[in-house]
């Protein structure tokens, strides 16, 4: 019975994750509070970090890591599953018909307003990512938000070093501080 409710909960976030991985993350903190048991909200923290940090899809690398914190192995792989069969169907879907969409003013408009609810949905969860890494109840973490500000300071800055080095400082930057996970 949970690998139906994993792979129909990954499924339903699958067909809306238009925009990419993070515009999931909604998706995914509305499913910490249905299913707290799967995932909670510093879960998602953590899987963002990891998600960003290994090759593949955000989304999917998400999904497996749900699944597998819900139900094992197998878990995992029906809530990959299930977060990929929405996208398979609207390739094929497109695939077959996209010389028939391809000047439809209706599709063109309704593709331009899905990027506003992308936007918004991205945004969302870019605050809610922002009070679960830097607030504690009503209070401010002070580490944590200097390590930030210092950090958005020096990538503003130093734009040129490569990515992997800001998730490395950061990491290390988070032991030597002991920031809680």
């Amino acid at each position: 019975m949970i690998y139906l409710e994993l792979y129909w909960e990954f499924f339903k976030i699958g067909l809306f994750a238009i925009g990419g991985g993070l515009a999931t993350l909604p998706f995914l903190y509305t499913l910490a509070e249905t299913h707290g048991h799967w995932i909670t909200s510093s879960d998602i923290a953590d899987m963002i970090a990891i998600s960003e940090s290994t090759p593949g899809p955000i989304g999917i690398n998400m999904a497996t890591f749900a699944g597998y914190q819900a139900a094992g192995p197998l878990g995992g792989l029906v809530a990959t599953l299930g977060e990929i069969t929405p996208s398979l169907i609207i390739i094929i879907f497109i695939a077959r018909f996209l010389g028939q969409f391809d000047k439809n003013p209706y599709v063109k408009d309704g593709l331009y307003g899905l990027r506003a609810a992308v936007v918004g949905l991205i945004s969302y969860a870019g605050l809610k990512l922002f009070g679960t890494t830097l607030l504690d109840g009503g209070s401010i973490r002070i580490k944590e938000t200097i390590l930030y500000l210092a950090l958005v300071f020096l990538v503003l800055r130093l734009k040129k070093i490569h990515p992997l080095y800001w998730i490395l400082l950061g990491a290390v930057l988070g032991i030597v501080l002991r920031l809680p996970s």
